[in-house]
């Protein structure tokens, strides 16, 4: 297995990765069109990988992306006294039904903590859903005070 960057020959893979993940956890999606959804999230993707904002990890085995982490670096105003540097927002964290379990999560984990390291950004932030608590806990990252927030009507 191999962790790395995605590359634009992963874009389809990705984009039906993302489509996969949003029906398992809302089959009332299902009915959105696919045609629609692959248009715009292959030109997200394209943006994204260009941007350099946006660092799309993956897990590979045989030409086949089993799991993926989107980090988005975002950039902090500059203080006075302290060099700046941007956090890190994770997000869109997937691993195929049938690779679960098997530490591939983890090791993408340590490989991206590592990143983070190597890069000196602040820190990395991600929201949890509730069963996957205790997987970020035991790959070293600490449950937070929740953040507030705002919906314009």
């Amino acid at each position: 297995m191999e962790i790395r960057l995605a590359e634009a020959k992963d874009i389809s893979q990705l984009i039906k990765m993302r489509w996969d993940f949003t029906i398992e956890y809302d089959e009332s999606k299902s009915c959105a069109s696919f045609d629609e959804f692959e248009k715009e999230c292959q030109s997200f993707l394209e943006n994204a990988s260009a941007s350099g904002q946006w660092f799309i990890w993956v897990a590979e085995e045989s030409g086949k992306i089993l799991s993926h982490i989107y980090i988005e670096l975002i950039n902090k105003v500059p203080r006075p006294g302290r060099i700046t540097h941007p956090f890190a927002y994770m997000t869109n964290v997937y691993i195929m039904p049938e690779f679960r379990n098997r530490g591939i999560g983890s090791k993408m984990l340590k490989r991206i903590n590592s990143w983070i390291k190597e890069n000196n950004y602040e820190f990395v932030i991600v929201w949890p859903s509730e069963e996957s608590i205790h997987f970020y806990q035991k790959n070293g990252y600490v449950h937070c005070t929740e953040p507030m927030e705002y919906f314009p009507s």
